[in-house]
């Protein structure tokens, strides 16, 4: 895949999010994680689960909020292990709760980065190439 199929890719993926970022609470591990989305446009009802006390809690929280969410927690271990959590206290409803944006960014992203956090400066470096 070049550079440029990958960056359209990614355009593709964090449109989607943006979408259901309206109507979904977006579910990260921590803050930078909640910056990167912010600078990559994408705001909205957001949980982090380092500072709001974990899955349990974010279970809660998606439910106070209509039951739907986007869960995007990194891709290495720490974070598969969470999303694994995440997934036993949010269900596995694909209408609720939303792994697959999580599944394409590691997908695109895996070889390069390994966390939300970073995916800012990944897309923006991306961008650059492009021009």
């Amino acid at each position: 895949m070049t550079d440029g199929e990958r960056l359209s890719a990614l355009e593709e993926v964090l449109s989607n999010l943006a979408e259901l970022s309206r109507t979904h609470v977006l579910v990260v591990e921590g803050r930078k994680d909640c910056a990167a989305l912010n600078n990559l446009g994408i705001s909205g009802d957001v949980f982090m689960t380092q500072s709001g006390g974990g899955p349990v809690r974010a279970g809660e929280y998606v439910a106070s909020r209509g039951g739907r969410s986007v869960v995007l927690t990194d891709w290495d271990d720490r974070g598969d292990r969470l999303a694994e959590r995440l997934e036993e206290v949010l269900g596995k409803s694909p209408e609720d709760t939303d792994f697959t944006i999580r599944s394409k960014l590691r997908h695109l992203c895996r070889m390069y980065i390994k966390d939300i956090e970073s995916l800012d400066t990944f897309v923006f470096g991306l961008r650059a190439k492009s021009i």
